[in-house]
């Protein structure tokens, strides 16, 4: 087999991310990139083993400041940010693969996607932006100024607010709500703040167009934190994009699970990924 070239070297020094590695060795490839303020763990943990079921290898790196990943030194970036996730993809082995995304993770999956053409074979997109709107700089703000007076409770009805439709926060049974609304300060990511301020800035507008690899955008039509005309913009500007749309808040994993994994699945299953 042709030996493709390694990633290209970060523009922006990160840490070494911590990286989860499962399934055969021999299977396709898939690279997962996760949302802002969430880990590995929060966003694809169903996920993962659904994949694996499948016989993929997948990757799946904690951005700086997430999971066992120290916090980078500066704020976040995303080329360097989109290159750490590839390279982390190559040295677990992987050559070529699809790149899912969730949240903010769509605009990494997208530069990825740009800055790495040979490497990335398709791209899933879930409740995903090109670039901040109105509403979600708004959301953007309040987590911000709540993470830096320390306000973990406020971090807490914020994020819960944002996270889930109404009908689902209104349903849970008072152990989960106050799960949910925990303000214990170690729960957040140690880096949400970085990483929600790269979500203000960050623009793939200009990439979208150059996206030429089958591509699947999921909107989240009840979700409060990013429009789902956000995804809807995502699907209407890369080539040949299937749009599909769930019922759910920004958070589908937690809402509609089997549904959102199905998607997924049928989709990678289709075009053969």
């Amino acid at each position: 087999m042709t030996q493709i070239p390694v990633a290209q070297t970060p523009s922006v020094s990160l840490p070494r991310l911590s990286t989860t590695v499962a399934g055969p060795a021999d299977g396709p490839g898939v690279l997962l990139a996760h949302g802002a303020t969430g880990s590995v763990r929060d966003n694809y943990g169903t996920l993962i083993p659904a994949l694996t079921a499948t016989g993929h290898r997948v990757v799946a790196p904690d951005y700086p400041g997430s999971g066992e990943t120290p916090r980078a030194a500066g704020p976040l970036e995303l080329d360097a940010l989109a290159d750490a996730v590839v390279a982390e993809a190559v040295a677990a082995g992987l050559e070529t693969f699809t790149v899912i995304g969730f949240s903010m993770g769509t605009a990494v999956s997208v530069r990825a996607a740009a800055r790495h053409p040979e490497r990335v074979r398709g791209v899933v997109l879930t409740a995903g932006l090109a670039k901040a709107d109105t509403r979600a700089q708004v959301w953007l703000d309040l987590w911000l100024r709540l993470l830096e007076r320390g306000d973990y409770q406020g971090f807490a009805q914020a994020r819960a607010l944002s996270g889930v439709a109404p009908e689902h926060l209104n349903a849970l049974p008072p152990a989960e709500l106050a799960a949910v609304l925990d303000p214990d300060p170690t729960l957040p990511p140690a880096g949400s703040a970085e990483q929600a301020a790269l979500v203000k800035v960050l623009d793939t507008t200009a990439d979208l167009p150059g996206i030429t690899v089958p591509t699947l955008v999921i909107a989240t039509t009840r979700d409060a934190l990013l429009d789902p005309a956000n995804s809807r913009y995502l699907a209407d500007h890369i080539p040949g994009a299937e749009y599909v749309e769930i019922a759910t808040g920004h958070l589908p994993m937690v809402e509609r699970n089997a549904e959102w994994l199905a998607l997924i699945g049928d989709f990678l299953a289709a075009r053969g990924l």
